[in-house]
């Protein structure tokens, strides 16, 4: 059977972005494809793939298929869900750490310049878009948050280097309660969390996002 053929069944039935490693192993040990060969089939495939209205992309789990995102108005019809509205202390809060990761609430809240509800962070470990990293020296020894591979497979991000300027992040994140964007902050360099956050209590179930392949989400409550 050829090698291009199992990859891309195997990217078609995926819940998940698959790896390298991932579709080497669906092989028996001993008969797995070399690793360049497998990229070879991804690369014949994208290549394949470059003028239909699925695409196969590159993010930060691996890789997977999914509906372009120019076809977005026609396919969200196919979902009854009500587009996301995220609060504007929410973007704020997400843009943050995002562009200022690793860290910590306080520093937060010092940019920000009120107080960071808990449940926004909750909804952020929740999601998994953001997780607890490590943890400052100083008093107190509070938590440094920074984004997931989940926050950078949501966002069709291979790594933080391809962050776009802020308000083309905040747009992608759809309708906002509140216009009022937070000031742009230099991108940071920080690339590979490393520590899991525990597990906060539960939040409501966030209805998956029509045009992306593997990714799922919710309102956030302020």
């Amino acid at each position: 059977m050829d090698l291009k053929d199992i990859v891309e069944a195997a990217l078609f039935v995926a819940q998940k972005p698959l790896t390298v490693a991932d579709l080497q192993a669906l092989y028996p040990e001993g008969e797995q494809p070399e690793a360049v060969d497998v990229r070879a089939a991804l690369a014949e495939l994208t290549e394949e793939f470059i003028s239909r209205p699925i695409e196969l992309k590159q993010v930060a789990s691996g890789y997977r298929f999914q509906v372009r995102e120019s076809l977005s108005p026609w396919i969200s019809r196919l979902f009854e869900e009500r587009p996301t509205r995220y609060t504007k202390a929410f973007l704020e809060t997400l843009a943050i750490i995002a562009y200022r990761q690793p860290v910590t609430r306080g520093e937060i809240e010092e940019i920000r310049g009120v107080a960071v509800s808990t449940q926004i962070i909750r909804n952020l470990l929740e999601r998994e878009w953001v997780q607890v990293v490590g943890h400052k020296e100083v008093p107190g020894r509070p938590g440094l948050y920074a984004t997931t591979r989940q926050f950078l497979d949501y966002f069709n991000l291979k790594g933080l280097d391809e962050l776009p300027p802020l308000q083309t992040f905040i747009d992608r994140l759809g309708p906002v309660a509140d216009t009022d964007m937070p000031v742009p902050v230099t991108p940071a360099s920080y690339h590979e969390p490393t520590e899991k956050p525990e597990k906060p209590e539960s939040d409501p179930i966030i209805p998956p996002d029509p045009t992306t392949a593997g990714t799922g989400e919710t309102a956030q409550p302020d």
